[in-house]
Protein backbone atom coordinates (compact mmCIF):
# COMPACT_ATOMS: atom_id res chain seq x y z
CA UNK A 1 0.00 0.00 0.00
CA UNK A 2 1.45 3.44 -0.88
CA UNK A 3 2.48 5.86 1.82
CA UNK A 4 -0.02 8.76 1.61
CA UNK A 5 0.35 11.53 4.22
CA UNK A 6 -2.50 13.97 4.80
CA UNK A 7 -1.81 17.64 5.47
CA UNK A 8 -3.96 19.86 7.67
CA UNK A 9 -5.08 21.78 4.57
CA UNK A 10 -6.19 18.55 2.90
CA UNK A 11 -8.10 17.48 6.01
CA UNK A 12 -9.90 20.83 6.07
CA UNK A 13 -10.89 20.53 2.41
CA UNK A 14 -12.23 17.04 3.08
CA UNK A 15 -14.35 18.34 5.97
CA UNK A 16 -15.70 21.23 3.87
CA UNK A 17 -16.57 18.82 1.05
CA UNK A 18 -18.64 16.78 3.52
CA UNK A 19 -20.30 19.94 4.88
CA UNK A 20 -18.46 20.22 8.20
CA UNK A 21 -16.34 22.98 9.65
CA UNK A 22 -14.37 20.98 12.20
CA UNK A 23 -13.53 17.38 12.99
CA UNK A 24 -15.68 17.61 16.14
CA UNK A 25 -18.65 18.44 13.92
CA UNK A 26 -17.97 15.24 11.94
CA UNK A 27 -18.05 13.03 15.05
CA UNK A 28 -20.89 14.85 16.80
CA UNK A 29 -23.03 11.68 16.75
CA UNK A 30 -20.45 9.86 18.90
CA UNK A 31 -21.27 10.26 22.64
CA UNK A 32 -18.85 12.51 24.48
CA UNK A 33 -17.86 9.78 26.95
CA UNK A 34 -16.63 7.56 24.11
CA UNK A 35 -14.36 10.17 22.56
CA UNK A 36 -10.60 10.19 23.09
CA UNK A 37 -9.69 13.16 25.26
CA UNK A 38 -5.92 12.89 25.20
CA UNK A 39 -3.60 12.21 22.25
CA UNK A 40 -2.51 8.61 21.84
CA UNK A 41 0.87 7.76 23.34
CA UNK A 42 2.62 7.32 20.00
CA UNK A 43 6.21 7.98 18.96
CA UNK A 44 7.06 11.01 16.88
CA UNK A 45 6.02 10.83 13.22
CA UNK A 46 8.52 9.42 10.75
CA UNK A 47 9.23 10.09 7.12
CA UNK A 48 8.63 7.42 4.47
CA UNK A 49 12.37 6.65 4.42
CA UNK A 50 12.48 6.27 8.21
CA UNK A 51 9.38 4.08 8.25
CA UNK A 52 10.80 1.75 5.60
CA UNK A 53 13.99 1.39 7.62
CA UNK A 54 11.95 0.60 10.74
CA UNK A 55 9.83 -1.97 8.89
CA UNK A 56 12.92 -3.69 7.47
CA UNK A 57 14.48 -3.81 10.93
CA UNK A 58 11.32 -5.39 12.37
CA UNK A 59 11.20 -7.91 9.52
CA UNK A 60 14.80 -8.89 10.19
CA UNK A 61 13.78 -10.03 13.67
CA UNK A 62 11.37 -12.60 12.19
CA UNK A 63 12.62 -16.03 11.23
CA UNK A 64 10.53 -16.78 8.14
CA UNK A 65 9.95 -20.10 6.42
CA UNK A 66 11.76 -18.64 3.41
CA UNK A 67 14.94 -18.39 5.48
CA UNK A 68 14.67 -21.16 8.08
CA UNK A 69 14.31 -24.87 7.41
CA UNK A 70 10.79 -24.92 8.80
CA UNK A 71 8.56 -27.91 9.52
CA UNK A 72 5.70 -25.95 11.06
CA UNK A 73 2.15 -26.84 10.06
CA UNK A 74 -0.90 -27.32 12.29
CA UNK A 75 -3.29 -25.87 9.72
CA UNK A 76 -1.04 -23.37 7.89
CA UNK A 77 1.41 -24.88 5.40
CA UNK A 78 4.40 -23.78 3.34
CA UNK A 79 3.51 -25.04 -0.13
CA UNK A 80 5.14 -23.64 -3.27
CA UNK A 81 3.23 -20.75 -4.85
CA UNK A 82 3.92 -19.97 -8.54
CA UNK A 83 4.88 -16.33 -9.12
CA UNK A 84 1.96 -15.94 -11.52
CA UNK A 85 -0.50 -16.21 -8.61
CA UNK A 86 0.61 -12.95 -7.00
CA UNK A 87 0.94 -11.23 -10.39
CA UNK A 88 -2.64 -12.03 -11.36
CA UNK A 89 -4.32 -11.26 -8.04
CA UNK A 90 -2.39 -7.96 -7.85
CA UNK A 91 -4.14 -6.63 -10.95
CA UNK A 92 -6.10 -3.54 -9.85
CA UNK A 93 -9.46 -4.87 -11.02
CA UNK A 94 -9.04 -7.74 -8.54
CA UNK A 95 -7.00 -6.12 -5.78
CA UNK A 96 -9.33 -3.12 -5.33
CA UNK A 97 -12.65 -4.90 -5.92
CA UNK A 98 -14.98 -5.20 -2.94
CA UNK A 99 -18.28 -7.06 -2.76
CA UNK A 100 -19.80 -7.40 -6.25
CA UNK A 101 -23.33 -6.19 -5.55
CA UNK A 102 -23.65 -4.64 -9.01
CA UNK A 103 -23.37 -7.61 -11.33
CA UNK A 104 -23.27 -5.44 -14.45
CA UNK A 105 -19.90 -3.98 -13.43
CA UNK A 106 -18.47 -7.01 -11.61
CA UNK A 107 -18.53 -9.79 -14.18
CA UNK A 108 -14.81 -10.56 -13.83
CA UNK A 109 -14.94 -10.91 -10.06
CA UNK A 110 -18.17 -12.91 -10.21
CA UNK A 111 -16.77 -15.26 -12.83
CA UNK A 112 -13.61 -15.84 -10.74
CA UNK A 113 -15.77 -16.70 -7.72
CA UNK A 114 -17.92 -19.01 -9.86
CA UNK A 115 -14.78 -20.80 -11.04
CA UNK A 116 -13.62 -21.10 -7.42
CA UNK A 117 -16.91 -22.70 -6.41
CA UNK A 118 -16.66 -25.12 -9.34
CA UNK A 119 -13.13 -26.16 -8.38
CA UNK A 120 -14.12 -26.75 -4.75
CA UNK A 121 -16.96 -28.97 -5.98
CA UNK A 122 -14.56 -30.92 -8.19
CA UNK A 123 -12.12 -31.38 -5.30
CA UNK A 124 -14.72 -32.45 -2.75
CA UNK A 125 -17.14 -34.22 -5.07
CA UNK A 126 -20.00 -32.17 -3.62
CA UNK A 127 -22.78 -30.59 -5.65
CA UNK A 128 -22.53 -26.97 -4.56
CA UNK A 129 -20.04 -24.66 -2.82
CA UNK A 130 -20.36 -21.10 -1.58
CA UNK A 131 -18.15 -18.10 -2.36
CA UNK A 132 -15.76 -18.91 0.52
CA UNK A 133 -15.71 -18.23 4.27
CA UNK A 134 -13.49 -16.35 6.71
CA UNK A 135 -11.38 -19.45 7.48
CA UNK A 136 -11.64 -23.16 8.10
CA UNK A 137 -12.65 -22.79 11.75
CA UNK A 138 -15.60 -20.48 11.08
CA UNK A 139 -16.64 -22.68 8.14
CA UNK A 140 -16.85 -25.64 10.53
CA UNK A 141 -18.85 -23.61 13.03
CA UNK A 142 -21.24 -22.40 10.33
CA UNK A 143 -21.70 -26.01 9.19
CA UNK A 144 -22.82 -26.96 12.70
CA UNK A 145 -25.29 -24.06 12.77
CA UNK A 146 -26.61 -25.03 9.34
CA UNK A 147 -27.21 -28.59 10.53
CA UNK A 148 -29.24 -27.35 13.48
CA UNK A 149 -31.31 -25.09 11.20
CA UNK A 150 -32.13 -28.05 8.96
CA UNK A 151 -33.01 -30.79 11.47
CA UNK A 152 -33.71 -28.78 14.66
CA UNK A 153 -31.83 -31.28 16.81
CA UNK A 154 -29.93 -30.10 19.85
CA UNK A 155 -26.68 -32.05 20.02
CA UNK A 156 -23.44 -31.91 18.03
CA UNK A 157 -20.72 -34.56 18.34
CA UNK A 158 -17.19 -33.28 17.76
CA UNK A 159 -14.08 -35.33 17.22
CA UNK A 160 -11.37 -34.75 19.83
CA UNK A 161 -8.86 -34.94 16.98
CA UNK A 162 -10.36 -31.83 15.41
CA UNK A 163 -8.02 -28.82 15.34
CA UNK A 164 -8.20 -27.20 18.82
CA UNK A 165 -8.90 -23.79 17.27
CA UNK A 166 -11.83 -25.29 15.34
CA UNK A 167 -13.20 -26.65 18.60
CA UNK A 168 -12.90 -23.25 20.27
CA UNK A 169 -14.62 -21.42 17.42
CA UNK A 170 -17.47 -23.95 17.27
CA UNK A 171 -18.01 -23.54 21.01
CA UNK A 172 -18.02 -19.75 20.64
CA UNK A 173 -20.40 -19.74 17.66
CA UNK A 174 -22.91 -22.08 19.26
CA UNK A 175 -22.96 -20.56 22.72
CA UNK A 176 -26.41 -19.37 23.68
CA UNK A 177 -28.49 -21.49 21.27
CA UNK A 178 -28.97 -24.41 23.66
CA UNK A 179 -26.82 -26.81 21.66
CA UNK A 180 -25.13 -29.61 23.57
CA UNK A 181 -21.55 -30.18 22.40
CA UNK A 182 -20.02 -33.61 22.96
CA UNK A 183 -16.28 -33.98 22.30
CA UNK A 184 -15.11 -37.54 21.68
CA UNK A 185 -11.59 -38.22 23.02
CA UNK A 186 -8.75 -39.35 20.81
CA UNK A 187 -7.48 -42.92 20.92
CA UNK A 188 -4.03 -43.58 19.47
CA UNK A 189 -4.15 -40.39 17.43
CA UNK A 190 -7.61 -40.92 15.95
CA UNK A 191 -11.19 -40.64 17.12
CA UNK A 192 -12.32 -43.34 19.56
CA UNK A 193 -14.84 -45.13 17.32
CA UNK A 194 -16.62 -46.90 20.20
CA UNK A 195 -17.09 -43.71 22.19
CA UNK A 196 -18.18 -41.98 18.98
CA UNK A 197 -20.84 -44.60 18.29
CA UNK A 198 -22.12 -44.34 21.86
CA UNK A 199 -22.50 -40.57 21.57
CA UNK A 200 -24.56 -40.56 18.35
CA UNK A 201 -28.29 -40.80 19.07
CA UNK A 202 -31.64 -39.64 17.73
CA UNK A 203 -31.09 -36.11 19.07
CA UNK A 204 -27.73 -35.67 17.31
CA UNK A 205 -27.84 -32.93 14.72
CA UNK A 206 -24.37 -33.50 13.28
CA UNK A 207 -20.94 -34.99 13.76
CA UNK A 208 -17.77 -33.07 12.86
CA UNK A 209 -14.72 -35.13 11.88
CA UNK A 210 -11.42 -33.86 10.50
CA UNK A 211 -9.29 -35.95 8.13
CA UNK A 212 -6.35 -35.69 8.04
CA UNK A 213 -6.95 -34.69 11.65
CA UNK A 214 -5.03 -32.23 13.81
CA UNK A 215 -2.24 -34.76 14.32
CA UNK A 216 -2.02 -35.41 10.57
CA UNK A 217 -3.64 -38.86 10.82
CA UNK A 218 -6.32 -40.18 8.48
CA UNK A 219 -9.64 -41.10 10.07
CA UNK A 220 -11.69 -44.18 9.08
CA UNK A 221 -14.33 -42.05 7.36
CA UNK A 222 -16.22 -44.89 5.67
CA UNK A 223 -16.78 -46.64 9.00
CA UNK A 224 -17.59 -43.44 10.88
CA UNK A 225 -20.09 -42.42 8.19
CA UNK A 226 -22.09 -45.58 8.78
CA UNK A 227 -22.39 -44.69 12.46
CA UNK A 228 -23.56 -41.14 11.72
CA UNK A 229 -26.14 -42.04 9.11
CA UNK A 230 -27.72 -44.75 11.22
CA UNK A 231 -29.62 -41.85 12.74
CA UNK A 232 -32.19 -40.19 10.51
CA UNK A 233 -31.32 -36.64 9.34
CA UNK A 234 -28.00 -36.63 11.16
CA UNK A 235 -25.36 -34.75 9.15
CA UNK A 236 -21.75 -35.77 8.67
CA UNK A 237 -19.49 -32.71 8.48
CA UNK A 238 -16.04 -33.47 7.10
CA UNK A 239 -13.19 -31.00 7.64
CA UNK A 240 -10.48 -31.73 5.07
CA UNK A 241 -7.11 -30.60 3.75
CA UNK A 242 -7.75 -29.63 0.09
CA UNK A 243 -4.29 -30.78 -1.02
CA UNK A 244 -4.99 -34.28 0.33
CA UNK A 245 -8.05 -34.62 -1.91
CA UNK A 246 -5.76 -34.96 -4.93
CA UNK A 247 -4.81 -38.48 -3.80
CA UNK A 248 -7.37 -39.56 -1.19
CA UNK A 249 -11.11 -40.24 -1.36
CA UNK A 250 -13.33 -37.27 -2.05
CA UNK A 251 -15.74 -36.61 0.85
CA UNK A 252 -18.65 -37.40 -1.47
CA UNK A 253 -17.36 -40.98 -1.69
CA UNK A 254 -17.88 -41.51 2.03
CA UNK A 255 -21.22 -39.66 1.85
CA UNK A 256 -20.30 -36.52 3.75
CA UNK A 257 -23.23 -34.09 3.89
CA UNK A 258 -21.17 -30.94 4.38
CA UNK A 259 -17.48 -30.42 3.61
CA UNK A 260 -15.42 -27.59 5.07
CA UNK A 261 -11.77 -26.78 5.39
CA UNK A 262 -8.97 -24.25 5.50
CA UNK A 263 -7.91 -23.23 2.00
CA UNK A 264 -4.64 -21.43 2.79
CA UNK A 265 -2.58 -24.26 1.30
CA UNK A 266 -4.07 -23.43 -2.10
CA UNK A 267 -1.83 -20.61 -3.29
CA UNK A 268 -1.82 -18.43 -0.20
CA UNK A 269 1.37 -17.70 1.81
CA UNK A 270 1.68 -18.52 5.51
CA UNK A 271 1.63 -14.81 6.45
CA UNK A 272 2.13 -15.54 10.15
CA UNK A 273 -1.26 -17.23 10.23
CA UNK A 274 -3.43 -14.92 8.16
CA UNK A 275 -5.40 -13.85 6.29
CA UNK A 276 -6.91 -17.25 5.64
CA UNK A 277 -10.02 -18.41 3.81
CA UNK A 278 -12.42 -21.26 4.35
CA UNK A 279 -14.32 -23.34 1.85
CA UNK A 280 -17.80 -24.76 2.32
CA UNK A 281 -19.56 -27.33 0.13
CA UNK A 282 -22.61 -29.54 0.47
CA UNK A 283 -25.32 -31.45 -1.35
CA UNK A 284 -27.64 -29.37 -3.51
CA UNK A 285 -30.66 -29.79 -1.25
CA UNK A 286 -28.85 -27.79 1.47
CA UNK A 287 -28.12 -24.81 -0.78
CA UNK A 288 -30.76 -22.48 0.65
CA UNK A 289 -29.46 -23.02 4.16
CA UNK A 290 -25.85 -22.22 3.27
CA UNK A 291 -24.12 -19.31 5.00
CA UNK A 292 -22.60 -16.48 3.01
CA UNK A 293 -23.46 -16.30 -0.67
CA UNK A 294 -23.33 -18.25 -3.90
CA UNK A 295 -22.48 -17.03 -7.39
CA UNK A 296 -24.44 -18.58 -10.24
CA UNK A 297 -24.27 -18.51 -14.03
CA UNK A 298 -27.20 -17.42 -16.18
CA UNK A 299 -27.86 -15.53 -19.43
CA UNK A 300 -28.67 -11.84 -19.87
CA UNK A 301 -31.47 -10.31 -21.97
CA UNK A 302 -29.30 -10.74 -25.07
CA UNK A 303 -28.71 -14.42 -24.39
CA UNK A 304 -25.07 -13.96 -23.37
CA UNK A 305 -23.59 -15.82 -20.42
CA UNK A 306 -23.62 -13.76 -17.22
CA UNK A 307 -22.74 -14.24 -13.56
CA UNK A 308 -24.84 -13.10 -10.59
CA UNK A 309 -25.09 -13.48 -6.85
CA UNK A 310 -27.73 -16.22 -6.96
CA UNK A 311 -28.15 -16.81 -3.23
CA UNK A 312 -27.08 -14.32 -0.61
CA UNK A 313 -29.05 -15.07 2.54
CA UNK A 314 -26.88 -12.79 4.67
CA UNK A 315 -28.25 -10.38 7.22
CA UNK A 316 -27.12 -7.44 5.04
CA UNK A 317 -29.58 -8.56 2.38
CA UNK A 318 -32.59 -9.96 4.21
CA UNK A 319 -34.23 -9.61 7.61
CA UNK A 320 -31.88 -10.76 10.32
CA UNK A 321 -34.20 -13.46 11.66
CA UNK A 322 -34.26 -15.09 8.19
CA UNK A 323 -30.53 -14.86 7.51
CA UNK A 324 -28.50 -18.05 7.35
CA UNK A 325 -25.61 -16.34 9.16
CA UNK A 326 -24.18 -12.96 10.06
CA UNK A 327 -21.01 -13.49 8.03
CA UNK A 328 -20.41 -10.08 6.49
CA UNK A 329 -18.23 -11.02 3.53
CA UNK A 330 -16.19 -13.72 1.88
CA UNK A 331 -12.41 -13.85 1.49
CA UNK A 332 -12.60 -13.11 -2.24
CA UNK A 333 -8.96 -12.21 -2.87
CA UNK A 334 -7.65 -15.29 -1.03
CA UNK A 335 -10.19 -17.44 -2.86
CA UNK A 336 -9.05 -15.87 -6.13
CA UNK A 337 -5.46 -16.85 -5.30
CA UNK A 338 -6.67 -20.43 -4.79
CA UNK A 339 -8.49 -20.33 -8.13
CA UNK A 340 -5.39 -19.13 -9.96
CA UNK A 341 -3.22 -21.68 -8.13
CA UNK A 342 -5.50 -24.59 -9.02
CA UNK A 343 -5.78 -23.38 -12.62
CA UNK A 344 -2.00 -23.24 -13.00
CA UNK A 345 -1.35 -26.65 -11.43
CA UNK A 346 -4.27 -28.54 -12.88
CA UNK A 347 -5.29 -31.99 -11.67
CA UNK A 348 -1.93 -33.62 -12.35
CA UNK A 349 0.03 -30.78 -10.78
CA UNK A 350 -2.03 -30.87 -7.59
CA UNK A 351 -1.65 -34.64 -7.47
CA UNK A 352 2.12 -34.21 -7.74
CA UNK A 353 2.11 -31.72 -4.85
CA UNK A 354 0.15 -34.17 -2.70
CA UNK A 355 2.29 -37.17 -3.63
CA UNK A 356 5.56 -35.38 -2.99
CA UNK A 357 4.32 -34.09 0.36
CA UNK A 358 3.16 -37.60 1.29
CA UNK A 359 6.36 -39.36 0.24
CA UNK A 360 8.71 -36.83 1.80
CA UNK A 361 6.79 -36.86 5.09
CA UNK A 362 7.01 -40.64 5.26
CA UNK A 363 10.71 -40.63 4.40
CA UNK A 364 11.39 -38.12 7.17
CA UNK A 365 9.32 -40.05 9.69
CA UNK A 366 11.18 -43.28 8.93
CA UNK A 367 14.58 -41.58 9.25
CA UNK A 368 13.69 -39.92 12.57
CA UNK A 369 12.48 -43.24 13.96
CA UNK A 370 15.95 -44.67 13.35
CA UNK A 371 17.31 -42.32 16.05
CA UNK A 372 17.52 -43.65 19.60
CA UNK A 373 14.77 -42.21 21.77
CA UNK A 374 12.62 -40.98 18.86
CA UNK A 375 9.49 -42.75 17.65
CA UNK A 376 6.15 -42.13 15.99
CA UNK A 377 3.63 -41.16 18.63
CA UNK A 378 0.86 -42.94 16.71
CA UNK A 379 2.52 -45.81 14.80
CA UNK A 380 -0.76 -47.52 13.88
CA UNK A 381 -2.35 -44.44 12.34
CA UNK A 382 -1.78 -43.69 8.63
CA UNK A 383 -0.86 -40.06 7.95
CA UNK A 384 -0.63 -37.66 5.03
CA UNK A 385 1.99 -34.88 5.25
CA UNK A 386 2.05 -34.26 8.99
CA UNK A 387 2.95 -36.55 11.88
CA UNK A 388 3.79 -36.53 15.58
CA UNK A 389 7.01 -37.90 17.07
CA UNK A 390 7.76 -38.72 20.68
CA UNK A 391 11.07 -37.20 21.80
CA UNK A 392 13.63 -38.26 24.39
CA UNK A 393 13.63 -34.75 25.87
CA UNK A 394 11.12 -31.95 25.89
CA UNK A 395 10.09 -30.57 22.52
CA UNK A 396 10.71 -27.08 23.90
CA UNK A 397 14.36 -27.91 24.50
CA UNK A 398 14.72 -29.42 21.03
CA UNK A 399 13.19 -26.36 19.38
CA UNK A 400 15.49 -24.01 21.32
CA UNK A 401 18.55 -25.95 20.22
CA UNK A 402 17.55 -26.23 16.57
CA UNK A 403 16.54 -22.59 16.21
CA UNK A 404 20.20 -21.72 16.75
CA UNK A 405 20.86 -23.69 13.56
CA UNK A 406 18.09 -21.92 11.64
CA UNK A 407 15.82 -24.96 11.82
CA UNK A 408 12.27 -24.86 13.13
CA UNK A 409 11.52 -28.54 13.78
CA UNK A 410 7.75 -28.28 14.17
CA UNK A 411 5.03 -27.57 16.72
CA UNK A 412 5.62 -28.17 20.41
CA UNK A 413 2.58 -30.10 21.68
CA UNK A 414 3.25 -29.11 25.29
CA UNK A 415 0.35 -26.65 24.94
CA UNK A 416 -1.86 -29.72 24.39
CA UNK A 417 -0.50 -31.56 27.44
CA UNK A 418 2.14 -33.53 25.53
CA UNK A 419 5.53 -31.98 26.49
CA UNK A 420 7.61 -34.69 24.82
CA UNK A 421 5.89 -34.61 21.47
CA UNK A 422 6.72 -32.66 18.34
CA UNK A 423 4.41 -32.32 15.32
CA UNK A 424 6.13 -31.91 11.96
CA UNK A 425 4.69 -30.94 8.56
CA UNK A 426 6.41 -31.69 5.26
CA UNK A 427 5.46 -30.22 1.89
CA UNK A 428 6.72 -30.67 -1.66
CA UNK A 429 9.13 -27.75 -1.14
CA UNK A 430 11.46 -29.80 1.03
CA UNK A 431 14.61 -31.16 -0.59
CA UNK A 432 16.26 -34.39 0.53
CA UNK A 433 19.03 -32.23 2.02
CA UNK A 434 16.47 -30.29 4.11
CA UNK A 435 15.09 -33.51 5.56
CA UNK A 436 18.51 -35.01 6.24
CA UNK A 437 19.63 -31.78 7.88
CA UNK A 438 16.75 -32.01 10.34
CA UNK A 439 17.48 -35.65 11.15
CA UNK A 440 21.12 -34.87 11.85
CA UNK A 441 20.19 -31.87 13.99
CA UNK A 442 17.74 -33.94 16.03
CA UNK A 443 20.40 -36.58 16.55
CA UNK A 444 22.91 -34.03 17.84
CA UNK A 445 20.34 -32.18 19.95
CA UNK A 446 19.42 -35.36 21.78
CA UNK A 447 23.04 -36.61 21.87
CA UNK A 448 22.10 -39.95 20.32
Amino acid sequence: MPYIPTTEEEKQRMLETMGFKTFDDLIEAIPEKLRLKEPLDLPEPLSELEIMRLVRELISRTLSAQVANSFLGAGVYDHFIPAAVDTIISRPEFMTAYTPYQAEVSQGTLQAIFEFQTMICELTGMEIANASMYDGATAAAEAVLMSVRKNHKQKAVLSGTLHPEFLKVIKCYTEGIGLELITIPAKEGRIDAEAFASAIDANTSCAVIQTPNFYGNLEEMFELEKIVHQQENCFLIAAVDPISLAIFNAPSEYRADIVVGEGQALGNPMNMGGPLFGFFASSLDLARSMPGRIVGATVDVEGKKAYVLTLQAREQHIRREKATSNICSNEALCALAATVYLSLLGKEGLREVALQSFRKAHYLASEICKLNGFSLAYPRAPFFKEFVISTPLSATEIIDKLLKRNIFPGLDLAAYREPNQLMLAVTEKKLRADLDELVQALKEAANV
